[in-house]
């Protein structure tokens, strides 16, 4: 029996077959590379010594979807696919729309065609919205301020309708706080296309010499030092909270949300002077306006992962900032 990975060429998924591999599953990739390349599961290759199963599609296709499942024993599957840039999605709301939501309802149209009604769905700490107080509870009420979130939030609403539907489904989506970092062996790493949305790729692309400066966006807020304030996980946690996750899906029936961060926060200008110590490279940054829809300090309650997953953050700040640099000073280009 195998995995499904949607999306599994990308940052999150990439280092998610690294960390399948090692417990001894079997995984089929599926990717459109519209955002991403096969040049990372050639990297996954070098770390693991295991090619991973290949096939490109999109998940909107449903014949092309189909075909996987005949021709691959699939017992679950983890759907990381779709669009994922916050500013882009006001601009192009109807892509995000369709890639993300319906996209994912095709999915699962296919997989219940199949019998297969194991899924762990990437979700976003975006759900929160604006108005929560951190530490954010996955109890907590849900809303979202822009198009991205509003996809995570409506796939959640559809999961957790399916879930009580039909109890045979077994769903778990992880809500993501800030995944930075990469593999320790330098080899595989975030990989953005143009001007990266985030802003560990975007210090690292300046320390490289790739951008000019850093745009930090407002330095009034109340933290520690004015920046924004959030909870950044190691990408490689995030990996092994997917592993943990699959495990988990026999035994957790229905939809269960879950957040994936360590339940800390570091500001923007913490970050940048950390990837100036690890790095000895000097970060020149621009204060800009705050942004619209930005939120001052935004971090998880992360007991539930412990108590459902076993799971845990284990890597802290240095190990994040370390790996990130030497992902893009040995691959000062990305992937190319």
């Amino acid at each position: 029996m195998s995995l499904l990975i949607t999306g599994g060429s990308g940052y999150i998924g990439s280092h998610t077959v690294v960390e399948l591999f090692s417990v001894g599953q079997k995984v089929v990739v599926v990717d459109n590379l519209s955002n991403s390349s096969t040049k990372s599961l050639d990297r996954v290759e070098r770390i693991t010594g295991i090619k991973p199963a290949f096939v490109e599609a999109d998940v909107c296709d449903k014949d092309a979807m189909r075909k996987i499942f005949i021709e691959h024993e699939i017992s679950a599957v983890i759907h990381f696919a779709g669009l994922k840039a916050v500013g882009e999605s006001t601009q192009i709301p109807l892509s995000y729309y369709h890639n993300n939501v319906s996209g994912t309802v095709a999915l699962l149209e296919v997989m219940a065609e199949f019998n297969v009604k194991k899924l762990v769905f990437s979700s976003s700490a975006t759900v929160y919205g604006e108005n929560n107080v951190s530490p954010l509870v996955e109890t907590m009420p849900t809303s979202a301020t822009n198009p991205y979130g509003q996809t995570k939030l409506m796939v959640e609403n559809i999961l957790f309708d399916l879930a009580k539907s039909d109890p045979d489904w077994s769903i778990i989506s992880l809500r993501y706080f800030n995944p930075i970092g990469a593999h320790k062996s330098g080899l595989i790493g975030e990989n953005p296309n143009g001007i990266p949305n985030n802003l560990l790729p975007f210090v690292s692309q300046v320390a490289v010499g790739r951008l000019k400066e850093l745009n930090v966006f407002g330095n009034d807020y109340d933290t520690v030092d004015g920046t924004g304030v959030r909870d950044y996980i190691h990408v490689v946690d995030l990996a092994v909270a997917h592993v943990k996750a699959v495990d988990a899906l026999s035994k957790l029936p229905g939809c269960t949300a879950i957040n994936i961060g360590t339940g800390n926060g570091t500001s923007v200008l913490q970050i940048v002077d950390k990837f100036k110590e690890v790095s000895g490279v000097d970060i020149p940054f621009n204060i800009s306006p705050r942004r619209p829809g930005d939120i001052a300090t935004v971090f998880a309650e992360a007991k539930l992962a412990n108590e459902l997953l076993d799971w845990q953050a284990e890597r802290g700040l240095d190990d994040m900032i370390s790996d990130t640099w030497r992902w893009q000073s040995n691959n000062p280009d990305g992937f190319d």
